[in-house]
């Protein structure tokens, strides 16, 4: 059993997470590293566990750290054959800074769906705040995604900074508010 638990999907049971070596979390995350968060693997049938988000729009291949309530690290995985690549652009696929976004929320998703003290409802975007795009994202890259709790409002509210990384490099980062809707 793992400490994973359901809160979007009444009665879902908890989720195996299995823990991967130093050198697979080097060889998969940036440079920046985070001695708060346990290096483990959540799948994406794990993660389809804990977020709604289905094709074309699950954009979180899988989570390589996770500090509960606090911190997760999670990697999409750029690939030729996504829809989006079809007009954006013809000749120079790149990836919309807002899918980019919308991966780093989702992160986020994870580690607000784990909190002890939240309870059902989907958690949706209040608020996106200074996010600023650095580089290019295209076909064959690995996006890598650190979301960082930064507050919790009456358990309704949360406040989270994201950070996407390409080969240790920085191409998008910002600040995410969450609402949870009943």
């Amino acid at each position: 059993m793992s400490i994973f638990t359901d809160v979007n999907t009444p009665g879902a049971s908890s989720s195996h997470v299995t823990t991967h070596t130093q050198a697979e979390t080097d060889h998969i995350a940036s440079g920046h590293s985070h001695p708060e968060a346990e290096e483990m693997i959540i799948s994406i049938e794990e993660i389809q566990k804990l977020l709604p988000h289905r094709y074309p729009f699950s954009l979180v291949d899988r989570i390589i750290k996770y500090s509960p309530g606090k911190l997760a690290v999670g990697i999409k995985n750029v690939t030729f054959n996504e829809p989006h690549f079809q007009g954006h652009f013809p000749g120079r696929p790149i990836m919309p800074g807002v899918l980019i976004v919308e991966a780093m929320a989702q992160v986020g998703g994870v580690v607000l769906t784990q909190m002890a003290d939240i309870q059902g409802g989907l958690f949706m975007f209040a608020g996106i705040d200074k996010v600023r795009f650095r580089r290019p994202v295209v076909p064959g890259d690995q996006l890598v995604m650190t979301v960082e709790l930064l507050s919790v409002k009456r358990r309704r509210f949360g406040t989270m900074q994201g950070r996407a990384e390409v080969d240790g490099r920085l191409v998008a980062e910002g600040e995410l508010t969450f609402a949870l809707v009943d």
